[in-house]
Order: structure tokens, then sequence, then C-alpha cells
């Protein structure tokens, strides 16, 4: 058994909880020479599409400078490279002349948050797809080789854990009016000013963010805007 896979099967054999999927998402970013990593899944909705957050180790406030629908865009590029093939290399620099990927400002953004160069690895997991970036601050710290022969190992070790990706992938559980609640908590407001807003009794909108705390695994607001911002679904 090659030494890559037998490690990854090794590691895998725990991915239990979200705590062993951060560790073995880190330990492969550290054995690749990546400082951050980022484990993605893309939702569709009509026109657009958003990033899910499942793990990461970027800065919380990168995330939401560089934004969800970009973090989509790059994962659905074609530097998402699929098991089997030549892994691509993301050189932020490079931007604008990227194919539209990436504007220069974004560009920008992305070397001064220490992420000069970025690959994306396409996983399949079952009939599931999830994107891993993986970047660094300096050109040619990841070796591309290496990370090809990693690409199929990884896709065979998440998938031993589908239940924990789809769960922590978090599809948009709520309605437009438990989503719009969920924004006016997230921007401090009471439950008598959403109410206001939304032109409904304060009972109503009461209603929408219990049932919004409940979708979300929450126990309170504050824990359920910290995981519906987290995971974008406002």
């Amino acid at each position: 058994m090659p030494t890559d896979l037998a490690s990854s099967r090794k590691r895998s054999s725990a991915l239990g909880s979200r705590a062993d999927l951060t560790a073995h998402l880190a330990g492969l970013g550290s054995e690749m020479g990546a400082e951050h990593y980022m484990l993605l899944a893309v939702v569709n909705d009509r026109d657009r599409s958003d990033a899910r957050v499942i793990a990461s180790n970027w800065v919380y406030d990168a995330i939401q400078l560089i934004g969800f629908r970009q973090l989509a865009a790059i994962a659905l590029s074609r530097f998402s490279t699929p098991p089997g093939l030549s892994c691509l290399s993301l050189i932020t620099a490079n931007a604008p002349d990227l194919g539209g990927v990436l504007d220069g400002e974004t560009a920008r953004l992305l070397q001064v948050l220490g992420h000069t160069e970025l690959f994306c690895l396409k996983l399949h997991v079952g009939r599931q797809r999830y994107y891993l970036l993986l970047s660094s601050s300096r050109s040619g710290t990841i070796d591309p080789a290496r990370l090809a022969a990693a690409h199929l190992p990884l896709c065979y070790a998440l998938s031993t854990a589908p239940d924990l990706l789809a769960s922590a992938s978090l599809v948009d559980p709520l309605t437009d009016r438990e989503r719009e609640c969920m924004f006016w908590v997230s921007e401090g407001k009471t439950t008598d000013d959403i109410g206001v807003i939304l032109s409904v009794s304060s009972n109503t909108a009461n209603g929408y963010i219990a049932n919004a705390i409940q979708k979300l695994g929450s126990s309170n607001r504050a824990m359920a805007m910290a995981t519906a911002i987290r995971s974008g679904v406002i």
C-alpha cells in the first residue's frame, strides 16, 4: 500500500467528529507545505453560487473580506483540479490575467492576508463534491506533485465520514423569513425592531428566530448567529 494512502487511512480511522476532521486537514496541509487550508461545499441558489465553510484555519476576517461568493468562484474555476490530474496553482500576483477568477482588489487582499499561491482540489465523496483550498504566503512552497499524490487518499479519507461532512456543510435549512430574521439579529436588532422591519408582530418574528435556532442546532441566538455566519447562511 502506498505510503500516502496508508497514512491517510490511518488518520481517517478516527474521523468521528469535527475536531478529528480539522486535525486531519491540518495535518495534510502541514505535510504539503501549506500554511492555510479550507474545506468547502458549494451550494447553488438560483443565479448564484455560495460557499459553505466546513473546516478552515483562515482568519475569520479574511473569510469575510474575500466573501463566500468569491470562494465559490475559486472552487468552481478552471484552477479546481479533479482527482488524477496535475494540480494547477493560482498565483494571486497574476491577477487580473486569471480568466476573471479574481479581480485585482481581491487578489491584493489575498496576498496581504497570506494567500499568495493557492491550490484547489476537487474532492469526490460519493455523489457529493467538496473543495479543498491549500495556500501559502510564498510561491513554490507547496509541491504540486505531492499534492496530486495525496488527492485520491484524501477523497478516500473523507468518504469514511459522509454524514459528518453533510452536517458540517449545512446546506441552508432556513426559510427566507427565518434567514431575514437571523440577518437582523446579527445586525443587533431586537425582536420588536425586526417585527417593525418585516411588518410582522413581535411574536411572529420571535417564532421565526426560534425556528432558526432549532434548525441550526443551537441553544441560543448568539450561537445560532455565529453558526449561520460561519456557514454562509447569512
